[in-house]
């Protein structure tokens, strides 16, 4: 479909943007047109509106209203008995889930057991990608994309080799995308904009602005230096705290103890509580670091293990003589850091985020979906969703649909076909399972919902499998008909500690073939603001879980409110304003976000710091008969890395188990 016959909603110019029942309903935010200009305004339409693909679909989205009902329903155990209707499909796999696990299971699948292998994936959302999703908006004939969810390649060169595999077998050539981009490198800072602390007067007094400065005696980190402290609102001692723990030479906090017994301190102690009991920083200094991890972890600083506070380069350590972390050290668990290993300072980000990789995968699985197949190709390629589903092609993707039930046609040793179960996602109340079968499956889906799906796992699986709580998170974008505002006040990037979302920043500047970064501050651009959703006092998992109830509990209304007065209260003292600015908002919201780290402040050390067997994913994610499981939860990462790596093991697991049909189905995580 040609983007010039997607519909443009106008407005009155200088209208102040209301939101109708119905345009809430459907998650549209109706913008507003600036006053006197004749250009194009911005698109903006309705999550409904089948006609639009996915990625140009604004309001609601990530997890959006029809792609999870079902599931819920199952969960509460309000699905009842239902007919059967037979599709007469057999496949030679399927895969449950079309996030980036489950299309690299597809692609292995394919290379190791044959192209004409037949593939089923079903995706309950209503576009591929799973998390690596791609918001896309046209302004004023711009067209602008950003991350949706997924945001990096973080570490590539720390890969591992399957992963790396992924990569080459589908044409990403990082050294490429380097090269295109080394222009754009450092155009936020060769303007000026620095990164920046606002701090609200509901918790330091008064509103305050802190834009990074460099202190004249190399000491500070990012926006604290004695520069920019003086004129914040902080009380002197917060301000003395402050210079104190981020200068190069501190003192030694936990003399008297050598390094280990200092890193097991670290490990079991909070970074908030070691700021506050341990170095003795004013409490109106700790709050700054409330939210620290918080866009890694998804909880607060409070869960936030000083250890890898330390890691991950937060101030406050440098007296401690810890020494240096060796390079590659843990480089065997996936991803480039999370607390658990050095951070590397290398990170390909594409201007869609890790979208663009799922991008390339579809294309490759299903070639008549686009006519893009290079990486170049993919910034604004055109794809047709109508031919992911065609009877007669090898490889099949059918969104929108939940897989509710997965069982052996026989015992999990003999059975020769998996019976699958599909309803439509949204459906709250189906009527009829429509059944279709695999002669393998991999369940490349939020691991904790397994247990519901597959109840004939043994129960310790399924009590591992529920044991890896997700992490909500929002990722909301937002378009600007240009960003003079961030251009006046010097800053690209604003962390808001104490307000609703705890960050602000101007899209990457990441051009992609004919896909353009904004370089002009007089034009459009799409700003990220993030929130994580913190339960102070609560577990890590019981926050996960309390947070999701919470989030799925906020409106997109709600969710524009907050948006709308924070931008303006931050942005307004340099001329923003939210009824004329703001063309338009996606808000993605991922209750089941990031996959579940292990955190030394509540889970074993080894669980941590090892790849020990005793990981509840080892144990969650042993195979089952003909079924395997994937998804970078199996792996207890978030990372890309792990998502590939994941799904060639389970490909791997099942085509041994069909070359070796004597070996155990359902071997225990000893056996690894």
């Amino acid at each position: 479909m040609n983007r010039r016959s997607r519909e443009t909603v106008n407005q009155l110019p200088g209208a102040a943007p209301a939101i109708s029942r119905r345009d809430f309903v459907s998650g549209v935010l109706v913008s507003s047109a600036v006053a006197g200009c004749s250009s194009m305004p911005a698109r903006a339409v309705a999550a409904d509106e089948h006609d639009v693909p996915p990625p140009w679909r604004t309001g609601l989205r990530g997890s959006h209203p029809g792609s999870f009902e079902a599931a819920h329903a199952l969960r509460d155990g309000a699905i009842p008995a239902h007919r059967i209707g037979e599709t007469g499909e057999i496949y030679d796999l399927v895969v449950v889930g079309g996030g980036l696990s489950g299309l690299a299971a597809a692609h292995f699948f394919r290379k190791y057991a044959g192209a004409d292998s037949t593939i089923l994936i079903v995706e309950n959302h209503d576009d591929f990608g799973g998390h690596a999703k791609r918001n896309a908006f046209e302004v004023d004939g711009q067209e602008l994309v950003l991350n949706g969810g997924t945001l990096e390649i973080e570490s590539p060169q720390r890969y591992n080799q399957w992963a790396a595999m992924v990569l080459a077998d589908i044409g990403v050539d990082l050294a490429a995308y380097r090269r295109e981009n080394s222009p754009l490198s450092g155009l936020y800072e060769k303007l000026g904009l620095k990164s920046s602390l606002f701090l609200n007067h509901e918790i330091w007094g008064q509103d305050g602005l802190l834009r990074e400065a460099p202190d004249a005696t190399g000491d500070g980190w990012r926006y604290i230096s004695r520069s920019s402290l003086s004129t914040s609102p902080l009380t002197a001692r917060a301000r003395a705290d402050l210079i104190r723990i981020t200068a190069e030479h501190q003192p030694d906090y936990l003399a008297g103890h050598d390094s280990a017994a200092k890193k097991k301190i670290l490990a079991t102690t909070s970074y908030p509580d070691y700021l506050r009991r341990i170095a003795n920083v004013d409490p109106d200094a700790v709050n700054i670091f409330s939210k620290a991890g918080a866009g890694v972890f998804c909880v607060g600083g409070d869960a936030l293990p000083a250890l890898f506070a330390w890691v991950m380069g937060y101030p406050g350590f440098s007296g401690l003589g810890l020494g240096e972390i060796p390079d590659g050290l843990l480089s065997d668990l996936q991803g480039g850091q999370h607390g658990r290993q050095k951070q590397s300072e290398e990170t390909v980000h594409f201007p869609d985020g890790n979208a663009t990789l799922a991008r390339l995968l579809v294309a490759h699985l299903i070639p008549g979906v686009t006519r893009a197949r290079t990486q170049d190709e993919m910034g604004t390629a055109e794809f047709r969703y109508d031919a992911l589903d065609l009877p007669g092609q090898n490889v099949r993707i059918r969104l929108s649909t939940m897989a509710l039930h997965v069982a052996h046609d026989g015992t999990p040793d003999t059975a020769g076909t998996v019976s699958v179960f599909l309803s439509a996602a949204g459906d709250a109340s189906p009527k009829e399972f429509r059944r279709v079968r695999g002669r393998q499956v991999v369940m490349a889906c939020w691991n904790m919902v397994i247990p519901y799906v597959i109840p004939e796992l043994p129960a310790p699986q399924k009590e591992a499998l529920a044991y890896g709580v997700k992490g909500p998170i929002v990722y909301a974008n937002v378009v600007l008909r240009n960003w003079k505002a961030f251009r006046k006040l010097g800053v690209s990037e604003i962390t808001c500690p104490g307000m609703y979302f705890e960050e602000i920043d101007l899209a990457e500047t990441a051009s992609l073939g004919g896909l353009h970064a904004s370089t002009d501050p007089d034009r459009a651009i799409v700003v990220r603001m993030i929130k994580t959703f913190g339960m102070p006092g609560l577990s890590k998992r019981d926050q996960h879980r309390a947070g999701r109830s919470l989030l799925l509990a906020t409106t997109y209304e709600q969710f524009e409110r907050e948006i709308r007065n924070q931008l303006q209260r931050i942005l307004g003292p340099a001329g923003f304003d939210e009824k004329t600015d703001i063309a338009a908002i996606t808000v993605n919201r991922w209750p089941h976000g990031y996959a579940y780290t292990y955190n030394s402040l509540y889970d074993p050390p080894d669980w941590v710091f090892t790849e020990t067997s005793a990981r509840p994913c080892v144990t969650a994610r042993q195979p089952f008969g003909r079924i395997a499981i994937a998804c970078s939860d199996a792996g207890a990462s978030p990372h890309t890395d792990a998502a590939f790596e994941q799904a060639h093991r389970a490909v791997t697991e099942l085509l041994e188990r069909r070359t070796f049909p004597f070996v155990s189905a359902t071997p225990g995580p000893g056996t690894l």
